[in-house]
């Protein structure tokens, strides 16, 4: 990567602030539309490949067994270790410590907010789930009278759909769902035997309830088209950085695809504390930076720039950028900034075992899952009505219990040991993923209180309300109704603990809309008021679907990147 230096200018035509899924993305297609283009990284730089340092380790390498200290838990990681997963040691350096970076919840709410900070971001780390919005989703809050109206529909981002599938190499299967649109994929992962009979079962059992295998973001098929990237080997080692490029990430694919037309800049340890803003010609004049490591302020100009540093991170640079003309942050004349935030909730679901199939198995460790498309509350099908409005999807897997099943068992001598070489039974289960509505007063705000670096520190205030707990019942009770209905033995429905952010899809917080007074953005993901910053990552999300965000972010930050390049050619920016 060309890495920022002391020989490097400060003025550039366009500035990027992130490095993740959105944030690759406005940096490829920035630099191939010919601008020179800054990409600043609050993190350390990651080098692809070279910097996977867990990537080939096994349990047995990693340091005391693969666990951190209780200690060093309750010192770094207090709430970080509620997620369940982020502080594996196998991938813990890819996600930030709360007692560096720490953030305050309303008492009584827990909001988890789970950062990498890093160059690719949270891309090294993402569940690689990639679903298309549909029509039902982008019209969904002007049908049911909840907050504001999306400024655009799914005709307007469906041919971006199609573009940014073609790049990241999407596996998946087509299925005629006008709830889940299909796309343009590659060979999908295979089912094992049980998803394979749970499919059929629900084809012949109900008519909108149906299972697919997940629409991922890995290579399976045509690696030609990929250049140096290759197809998935099935370790499902993924957070730990993909060696063989499969899986995309912005270091693997956007990043690269950037660097090779010569117009980037890559300035990693960058945090961006501002944009500012110039009150004669209503336009943002550039980015003050603070160096990470040594503290030192810097101001870079650019014609245009694109916020992405991700939900919280992009809000919380707009309310730090104040001026005579937006005393409440950057573009903040509706006072929404902040407002809305969003995710999906989950944690609820069922599990069950599954009979027969002992002399079947599967090849490899696939790191996927099938899918079950939404099927409430769909338009024109009364028989899918419920007693809360939108809706949830589920993702689950089967598979055979292996010799961890032995742990807890009494068993001793050669007997034992060989019946642990053999795989265990079938075992089958899903999590729902619900959709959270845009309630006004699930919000962040900034604090008094400073980091290290002098920033104030984000406080929320976020709890699930009564049509996401009505959501969550019938989550656990459809799920156990499918693997009854299939025969299932021993089901059982869970639902654990969840708060707002776990689902590590935030979104919300600076919407688009139609009107200035009640939205940050336009329909081209631009600040009503100051024309030539664009943020695009999930904080402009005007309501949340019950699908991964993330395809729907990368495919937004295309479009507006295209805009944003014509218009400044226009001269309007």
């Amino acid at each position: 990567m060309a890495l920022f230096n002391e020989k490097s200018p400060l003025e550039y035509d366009a500035i990027v602030i992130g490095t993740g899924i959105s944030g690759g993305w406005a940096a490829k297609e920035l630099c191939e539309k010919g601008l020179k283009t800054l990409v600043l990284e609050r993190g350390r730089n990651v080098t692809h490949i070279a910097d996977y340092k867990t990537a080939a380790m096994d349990p047995w390498d990693l340091e005391n067994g693969g666990r951190l200290a209780e200690e060093e838990l309750e010192k770094d990681y207090p709430k970080q270790r509620r997620t369940g997963y982020t502080t594996r040691p196998e991938w813990v350096h890819n996600f930030v410590k709360d007692s560096e970076h720490p953030y305050e919840e309303e008492e009584g709410t827990r909001f988890d907010w789970i950062r990498g900070y890093q160059v690719g971001g949270r891309s090294l780390v993402w569940g690689r789930q990639s679903y298309r919005w549909s029509e039902m989703d982008f019209e969904a809050n002007a049908k049911d009278g909840v907050a504001i109206d999306w400024p655009i529909r799914y005709k307007d981002v469906a041919s971006w759909y199609d573009y940014v599938e073609s790049f990241v190499g999407i596996s998946g299967m087509n299925e005629g769902l006008k709830q889940l649109p299909d796309g343009k994929f590659l060979a999908p992962m295979d089912f094992t035997c049980v998803e394979t009979d749970l499919r059929k079962q629900m084809k012949s059992k109900w008519k909108h309830r149906m299972l697919t295998i997940g629409r991922t973001a890995h290579i399976t098929s045509e690696p030609e088209k990929f250049g140096k990237r290759g197809e998935c080997q099935h370790r499902n080692r993924c957070m730990r950085g993909c060696p063989y490029g499969a899986y995309f990430s912005s270091n693997s694919s956007t990043l690269p695809a950037a660097e090779a037309t010569g117009n980037m800049t890559l300035r990693p340890d960058a945090i961006a504390t501002e944009i500012v803003y110039d009150e004669k010609t209503q336009r943002a004049t550039g980015v003050r930076i603070i160096d990470s490591k040594t503290k030192e302020t810097f101001e870079f100009k650019a014609k245009i720039i694109f916020c992405n540093a991700s939900t919280v991170g992009s809000t919380s640079i707009l309310m730090q950028s104040k001026s005579k003309r937006f005393p409440n942050g950057l573009g903040n004349d509706s006072g929404e900034l902040g407002h809305n935030m969003m995710d999906h909730h989950f944690q609820v679901g069922a599990s069950a075992d599954v009979d027969g199939y002992e002399d079947k198995y599967y090849k490899g460790r696939r790191p996927n899952g099938f899918y079950i498309p939404r099927f409430r509350n769909l338009p024109g099908h009364k028989d899918s009505k419920k007693d809360f409005i939108r809706g949830y999807g589920y993702q689950g897997g089967a598979s055979r219990e292996n010799w961890q099943r032995g742990v807890a068992e009494m068993g001793y001598g050669q007997k034992f040991k060989d019946d642990l070489f053999k795989p265990g039974p079938w075992r089958i289960g899903m999590n729902g993923f619900g959709e959270i509505l845009p309630y006004h007063d699930n919000k962040m705000e900034l604090t008094d209180q400073k980091d290290d670096w002098g920033l104030p520190l984000v406080k929320f205030y976020t709890t699930l309300r009564d049509n996401e707990m009505k959501m969550r019942e019938d989550m656990k009770d459809a799920a156990v109704e499918i693997f009854e209905a299939a025969g299932y033995k021993n089901v059982k429905p869970f639902e654990r603990s969840y708060g707002i952010g776990l689902g590590i899809h935030e979104m919300g917080t600076a919407r688009m809309g139609k009107d200035p007074k009640t939205s940050v953005l336009n329909k081209w993901n631009q600040i009503h008021t100051v024309k030539n910053v664009f943020v695009t990552d999930g904080s402009c999300m005007t309501s949340a679907a019950c699908q991964n965000p993330s395809l729907t972010y990368m495919a937004l930050t295309a479009r507006a990147a295209n805009f944003a390049v014509e218009e400044l050619k226009k001269g309007n920016l």
